[in-house]
């Protein structure tokens, strides 16, 4: 566990990226010589990590906790995109084009992360071919979700919208479930309205009728600690409806 010094700062009893993606590759050796070129914090619950528009270019690596990857209508309405939890990475794209943040994050509960420089960053993409693949896979995934959620916004209602995010975030959750064809997962922590809201551009009043209405209809089902989806084929095939798939 890594803990807080006064100042803010990740305490050095433990400083380490091993469970991060894109370090899986290399040897412990490699690794510690990133890790000693990193800087440690430690972030508080609603802390901002980076400023959207900002010019710094630093590399984040997320130890521990939840980040969230925002930005703000002109109204002030925030709009989520992702959630960046241990092992992931953000604020690649600045340290490899230049240009400045195209998002806030902020941490969800404390969260330690360490950053590298992106010089530091792009050498090491540069003399470890793995950790350059790791990225580019990473960047593919980006993409392809981000295509797949354009669609969505482009084709489905508000409640579709919602189902289609109930499916990914249980996807995410609980991805046995999915490679095994179950027909239940769970979603853990229990989904906060506001959150699911953000990300499919609508009202949390509206989240919380849907999510309602399909409690009604035995396709989810609260626990005490998360969100069952007790039918995921009928969510599934809700959503393809609509779809048109």
């Amino acid at each position: 566990m890594v803990t807080k010094t006064s100042s803010g700062s990740a305490s050095k009893t433990v400083q380490s990226l091993a469970g991060v993606e894109l370090f899986k590759m290399l040897s412990p050796a490699e690794r510690q010589a990133i890790e000693r070129r990193c800087r440690w914090r430690t972030y508080e619950d609603g802390e901002q990590i980076i400023d959207r528009e900002n010019d710094t270019q630093d590399v984040f690596f997320v130890v521990s906790g939840l980040t969230r990857v925002v930005n703000y209508s002109p109204g002030g309405r925030e709009v989520s995109f992702d959630e960046i939890g241990p092992g992931g990475v953000f604020g690649e794209l600045a340290a490899i084009d230049g240009r400045p943040r195209s998002a806030a994050i902020v941490a969800r509960g404390q969260t330690v992360a360490a950053s590298l420089s992106a010089a530091a960053f792009r050498e090491v993409l540069e003399t470890a071919p793995p950790v350059a693949n790791a990225l580019l896979r990473r960047l593919a995934a980006v993409i392809r979700e981000s295509t797949d959620r354009i669609m969505d916004l482009s084709t489905l209602g508000a409640h579709n919208r919602i189902y289609a995010e109930l499916l990914r975030e249980a996807r995410e959750a609980d991805p046995k479930a999915f490679e095994q064809g179950a027909n239940q997962a769970r979603i853990r922590p229990m989904p906060v309205h506001s959150n699911i809201a953000a990300r499919v551009s609508t009202a949390r009043e509206t989240v919380a009728r849907v999510l309602g209405d399909l409690t009604r209809k035995g396709i989810v089902e609260r626990e005490s600690d998360a969100l069952r989806i007790v039918d995921i084929n009928r969510l599934t095939q809700m959503v393809k409806e609509f779809r048109g798939d």
